[in-house]
């Protein structure tokens, strides 16, 4: 049997159709499937269909002709059974799903499930009653009633309670002047999510650098065409402001944005920010939207009513019809990277999305990528650098603690040096915020008396205490299990130890030395969610806590006014992984989190807590000669041959047994083809051998920038053994992550 003819479960042929057409489905196959046309069926490239497979419906998008398999006889074929009311996937959509699917060698069905993961908006949202004058006038007409008609007067049709909260009456008027035959029922077309923005709603006062760069970008929407500008600043120099001026004149030329962003925590910011820009605010797109509301802005973006989405890094696939500007704020942020059965970075296909619909994209961070630096240096992306803060606010003055000459007391990870900087600024009445990139209270749980450590049963790591909950947790799986009295090896009562520090130990060491202020601690993992986490930000902002603990999401897009003393308590933790990147992640991340400090004008400091005070990065953030870290970074990189001079992709073997897993491996090595250009290194244990109860091997492919990796892959993958029983291979092009 071929893939196309579906003819396992004896189903009866289909009756004889007048044509057939190709259909990609959401499963793991590496192509489409052909169907039959019933007579009389409006069905096109870019139709969302439903097809059976199998036993099952499944939704699948019409693909090109160009992809039909004409081999299969017209008996054979299946009919479409269904075509959803919903715009068509545009051919510029249709193009980028076969593109990322060829570039990181993922069947195309799961690529494409993607762009149509919201099966409840393809058809079309119902309609809502709503309310119509008649003419009609009431008897008595009181000031409430008169409001309502001077607000129903020149309206096309109002909903029941939208008009009552309109005018600031109760439900109960609009109901009595029904009754007296004021209004029809009618119904109208379902509300938009959101506003339509206004480009001249509140145009910004701009400095001279950031008016000369936001120039440069409206003419480069004006211009039209595909091209990538790095926006290249300082943390609090105006980039959200700059790229705004791209988006007000992508709007007026009748064109949809998309604006992705490496954080949920960021959104309700950057939400805010964009509605005193443009009056309305745009359309959110991420995980923690209710399926309801992302139903409603999959259809409307589709539709075109909603005009600006802001979103995470699937907001890619959203079905644009219009898309003219796709910006990348953060653009180095590794959380643009997704690792979980379609391995991609949402930075890399922003710039492909682009290339494909002709149109601009926008990168914008304080800390570039190297990758994006080295686009830049050689003239693929144009630059804009704006070399100063707003209204000319200082930058922190920057320093480093040596732990060897400042160490802590017994017991505690805070230097004399810190404390007494602590002290100083919330005395004065404002804000410190310490920074340590861990979770939880402690990272490593033992006992005393005979050494046990707690480990997870399902992943090679340690469970990390979170006190405030009362248990042991794995960041990998998200195993949980209480905080014991005894150790369960030896019976010990009492004899467990805390090893290191995480944010909550940092808070009770914070709590002892300054007991009557206000402590904060903004993690994403503690209880109340997202929700909770916007409103402590806010409180934050709003000047509601003395002493902020947090980890690496406060380290960008936040402002926070009266924030002068940023500590980074492990500057070192970073280091010490062995990724190729570290370094570069490092310097990022003690940039983004110390630039939080004094971004209003006031006087502000920086202290970075390290054992290693001499070392590149540390040196490069205190001297602020970022140019210096970059220039050395990049030639370690070429001459290593390390992205973005050469290529990686690693291949991950994972199976429920071990020996599996590594027999498997060494069989893909051993069907690798030869090469001069291309390295194969491993097969080697994973750094986290066991996750989720599956063992982990790797191989990593260290090309040439100009090597085929993708079919160097496939020949290996080709010739080298099936996966069979538990094996999982799985393929990470350009990896970010060593584990």
């Amino acid at each position: 049997m071929t893939r196309d003819s579906f003819d396992l479960f004896g189903k009866p042929a289909a009756p004889p159709a007048s044509r057939s057409v190709p259909v990609m489905v959401p499963l793991p196959v590496p192509g489409p499937y052909s169907y039959a046309v019933p007579d009389g069926m409006p069905v096109f490239p870019g139709s969302v269909v439903q097809v059976p497979v199998g036993p099952r419906k499944v939704i699948g998008i019409v693909w090109d002709e160009s992809a039909q398999d004409g081999n299969v006889p017209a008996r054979k074929l299946r009919p479409i059974e269904h075509v959803f009311d919903c715009p068509p996937v545009s051919d510029e959509m249709r193009k980028f799903i076969q593109w990322v699917a060829g570039y990181t060698l993922t069947p195309p069905g799961l690529v494409a499930r993607m762009a149509v993961r919201a099966p409840a908006a393809l058809d079309p949202e119902p309609m809502v009653e709503g309310l119509v004058l008649t003419g009609e006038t009431p008897d008595r007409l009181t000031p409430a009633r008169k409001r309502v008609l001077e607000m129903a007067e020149n309206s096309a049709g109002w909903t029941r309670l939208g008009l009552a909260r309109a005018v600031g009456v109760s439900a109960s008027v609009i109901d009595t002047m029904m009754k007296k035959g004021v209004f029809d029922t009618v119904f109208l077309p379902p509300p938009p999510i959101v506003g339509t923005p206004d480009a001249d709603h509140a145009p910004p006062v701009l400095s001279g650098d950031q008016a000369e760069a936001a120039e440069a970008l409206r003419d480069l929407v004006a211009e039209g065409g595909f091209g990538v500008t790095l926006i290249d600043g300082v943390t609090g120099s105006g980039k959200t402001e700059v790229y705004f001026e791209a988006v007000a004149e992508t709007l007026k030329r009748g064109k949809q944005v998309l604006i992705l962003l490496p954080e949920i925590a960021l959104t309700s910011v950057f939400l805010k920010r964009f509605e005193d820009r443009f009056g309305a605010k745009p359309g959110e797109w991420h995980s923690d939207l209710p399926p309801r509301m992302r139903e409603k802005v999959w259809r409307q973006t589709a539709e075109g009513a909603v005009r600006v989405v802001a979103g995470a890094r699937s907001a890619l696939f959203l079905p644009f019809q219009e898309l003219g500007l796709i910006i990348v704020d953060e653009e180095h942020d590794s959380a643009y990277k997704q690792e979980d059965r379609v391995f991609y970075n949402a930075r890399d296909m922003a710039v492909v999305r682009s290339r494909i619909g002709g149109f601009p994209a926008v990168l914008a961070s304080a800390t570039p990528s190297v990758e994006s630096q080295v686009n830049a240096m050689a003239g693929r992306y144009e630059r804009l650098h704006l070399p100063g803060r707003f209204a000319e606010a200082a930058m922190p003055d920057l320093k480093t603690v040596d732990l060897r000459r400042h160490p802590p007391q017994r017991g505690g990870f805070l230097s004399p040096v810190m404390l007494s900087a602590i002290k100083d600024t919330v005395g004065r009445g404002e804000q410190a915020l310490l920074f340590l990139n861990r979770r939880g209270y402690a990272p490593l749980t033992l006992c005393r008396v005979c050494g046990h450590r707690f480990q997870c049963p399902n992943c090679a790591s340690w469970l990390v205490e979170h006190r405030f909950r009362g248990q042991l947790m794995c960041h990998h799986c998200g195993h949980a299990e209480p905080v014991p009295e005894a150790c369960p090896e030896c019976g010990t009562l009492d004899h467990l130890a805390a090893c290191g520090p995480g944010v909550e130990r940092i808070a009770e060491e914070v709590e002892q030395h300054f007991p009557d202020k206000r402590t904060i601690i903004l993690s994403s993992d503690m209880a109340g969610g997202v929700k909770r986490l916007r409103l402590e930000l806010d409180a934050v902002a709003n000047g509601e806590a003395d002493i902020v603990i947090g980890t690496q999401l406060v380290a960008k897009g936040h402002n926070f006014p009266l924030m002068t003393l940023v500590g980074v308590v492990d500057a070192d933790i970073g280091l010490s992984n062995g990724d190729p990147r570290a370094a570069e992640r490092t310097f990022q991340l003690l940039s983004q989190v110390t630039g939080r400090a004094g971004r209003t004008g006031r006087k502000s400091i920086g202290l970075i807590q390290t054992y290693q005070p001499s070392h590149p990065v540390m040196q490069a953030i205190i001297s602020g000669d970022a140019d210096a870290f970059y220039e050395r970074e990049i030639a370690e990189r070429e001459k290593t041959s390390l992205p973005p001079f050469g290529r990686l992709a690693a291949v991950i073997v994972s199976s429920e047994n071990r020996s599996d897993a590594e027999n498997h491996a060494r069989g893909l090595r051993a069907a690798a083809p030869p090469s001069a250009t291309i390295d194969i290194l491993g097969p080697a244990e994973a750094p986290l051998a066991l996750i989720r109860g599956r063992y982990r091997f790797r191989l990593l492919v260290h090309a040439r920038r100009s090597d085929d990796v993708q079919g160097y892959l496939s020949a290996m993958l080709d010739k080298g053994p099936k996966p069979r029983g538990s094996i999982h291979v799985q393929l990470d092009i350009d990896p970010q992550s060593f584990l």
